[in-house]
């Protein structure tokens, strides 16, 4: 396979001064241009056999008991930066809890951690190159970072192409999220349409009734129109 070239118009540059810790991690010289080679345009390729019958349902892959918050399903569409759908593709997420905190040793936000929630989980896509999850919808929290700066409620994504190169990293919103327009690592993104693409639209179509209400996120791994990487040069 080839790999699209990246377009660095659309990603979050290295050093971006209003997110303040990228100017002690931002390199100092001008990223090199190498082709890719065997490396980059092969495996690896992952199973079905890797997935567990509840991976995919953070509500209840914890603990068996239902988390607290507000029940959604993230769904959507994974393509390649031709448009075509991407098949059994791994993809990971992992997210803060209703209040706004991760289960992690290093999170100190006064917020309490659901005994229920593990906040993460996978799936693989299928023929079509859809993915789902059930959730819950995580909470904003706030971050040392302006004094007063707040991230908006979002989950993280991996995703895992047919090739290495084709590897993606990022965060999905949701929308109509005021905290959106004011963060600094979203505003990291230079162009607009590109933060539109990070954004989670309401989808009641896919609503389960009196369950959970769900969003649509579709990704794209390259090209022009790929979904931006996070911490990406």
């Amino acid at each position: 396979m080839t790999l699209s070239p990246r377009d660095r118009t659309v990603h979050p540059p290295a050093l971006a001064p209003a997110y303040r810790s990228t100017a002690l991690r931002a390199p100092r010289h001008a990223p090199l241009s190498m082709p890719s080679g065997p490396a980059e345009e092969t495996g690896p390729v992952f199973g079905h056999d890797l997935i567990g019958g509840t991976d995919a349902d953070l509500v209840h892959n914890f603990s068996g008991a239902p988390a607290l918050g507000e029940r959604i399903i993230v769904h959507g569409h994974l393509r390649d930066e031709a448009g075509r759908p991407v098949p059994d593709a791994l993809v990971e997420v992992w997210q803060a809890n209703a209040g706004g905190r991760y289960r992690h040793a290093k999170d100190g936000y006064l917020a309490p951690l659901d005994p229920n929630f593990g906040g993460c989980g996978r799936c693989m896509t299928d023929a079509e190159g859809r993915y789902a999850f059930r959730t819950i919808r995580p909470g904003a929290y706030p971050w040392p970072n302006g004094g007063n700066d707040w991230r908006p409620a979002h989950i993280h994504f991996s995703l895992f192409g047919h090739a290495f190169g084709q590897r993606l990293v990022t965060q999905m919103y949701f929308e109509g999220d005021p905290h959106v327009a004011l963060c600094p690592i979203v505003q990291s993104v230079p162009d607009a349409a590109a933060i539109d693409r990070l954004v989670a639209r309401l989808d009641m179509e896919g609503t389960v009734p009196f369950d959970a209400r769900a969003y649509r996120f579709d990704l794209v791994l390259r090209g022009r129109a790929a979904t931006p990487f996070e911490g990406r040069a």
